[in-house]
């Protein structure tokens, strides 16, 4: 039996970069109203035509780079969005073209903002079986591609991205990947969906005209189940191996907004410089939150070989999410 590690990560976003003053020009906001309620500055935006797999595989390239290995040698790629370039085919197979992985099989997986945890999960089993010795786990949206350019409740909060992790197994005496939680809550689908684009609304001209095909949220009813739901599966994921939040390296909340992040901190008791908080230049990235969080902490040396990390989600569905490691780079 393996267990499995992340080798590399790499993460990439559009040029384009929206301010918020770039905002207060077509939106009635504000700067200061979306900084306060928010935590956001700025996001990237792709560009027309640019899809999230050429995100995705623009974060690949830089990660086989620094692992030193070529695209043939990955066995299975998990691509986790909600923006898919297509309903199909998958998007994990546009990507497995556009670099090259001509002996990897792959699949999307749909868990919104925690869709990277959960394939990262996902990821760690094939390994853990021994089936597979590199998977490639990439989570990637262009949110701006499903966003309502009228509505400022929901146009200022997102932005583009990808970010990708390649697991390999451990070697002796390593652990990797320590344990996880996933939860989903059905029952709190109505408050953040896309009403139309799949087979309950097919896409027609009334659900065009009605705007179905953006992003409708509300707001105080997620901000009160990622309050609660993310500190919680953080809590009870670091109380099942009896580790204390000061034993942490770096927590990776999901990047959603800052009073959130903020809210879990306090309950979790964390030292603040072991907190990624990258929400005021990207917004929220949905699946790209964690990966790029964990690649930029790597990139600015904030992590070590050994350190244990806690990264921790929720999104639409409702679905949440934690999983715990140990830094094997």
């Amino acid at each position: 039996m393996y267990n499995a590690k992340i080798t590399a990560t790499a993460y990439h976003v559009p040029e384009k970069v929206i301010s918020n003053h770039d905002l207060e020009k077509i939106l009635d906001t504000s700067d200061e109203w979306i900084r306060t309620r928010t935590g956001i500055r700025e996001r990237h935006m792709a560009a027309k035509g640019e899809a999230t797999s050429d995100l995705a595989a623009a974060a690949t390239r830089k990660l086989l780079v620094q692992r030193g290995i070529s695209a043939s040698e990955i066995d299975c790629i998990i691509v986790a969005t909600v923006t898919p370039d297509m309903l199909f085919p998958s998007t994990a197979c546009v990507l497995q073209e556009k670099i090259g992985a001509c002996n990897a099989w792959g699949f999307d997986l749909s868990g919104a903002c925690t869709g990277f945890i959960f394939a990262l999960a996902t990821a760690s089993q094939f390994l853990h079986s021994g089936a597979y010795r590199k998977v490639l786990v990439i989570g990637a949206d262009v949110m701006t591609s499903i966003l309502n350019p009228a509505d400022r409740n929901t146009y200022v909060l997102f932005g583009d991205a990808a970010g990708a992790a390649l697991l390999e197994p451990t070697e002796p005496g390593e652990e990797g990947i320590i344990d996880f939680l996933l939860r989903c809550d059905g029952s709190g689908g109505k408050y953040l969906y896309m009403p139309a684009g799949g087979s309950l609304r097919p896409a027609t001209t009334k659900t065009v005209d009605e705007n179905m095909h953006f992003v409708h949220q509300d707001g105080r009813a997620v901000f009160k189940f990622a309050v609660q739901g993310m500190a919680d599966i953080s809590c009870e994921l670091l109380n099942r191996h009896h580790i204390e939040a000061s034993q942490l390296a770096l927590y990776v909340p999901h990047q959603a907004n800052l009073r959130i992040i903020d809210a879990a901190v306090e309950r979790l008791g964390l030292d603040s410089s072991k907190v990624v908080r990258n929400i005021d230049r990207f917004a929220n990235t949905t699946a790209a939150t964690i990966p790029v969080g964990i690649a930029e902490a790597y990139e600015q040396k904030r992590i070590q070989k050994g350190d244990t990390i806690l990264i921790a989600s929720f999104g639409a569905g409702f679905t949440s999410g934690s999983l715990l490691f140990r830094w094997s780079m």
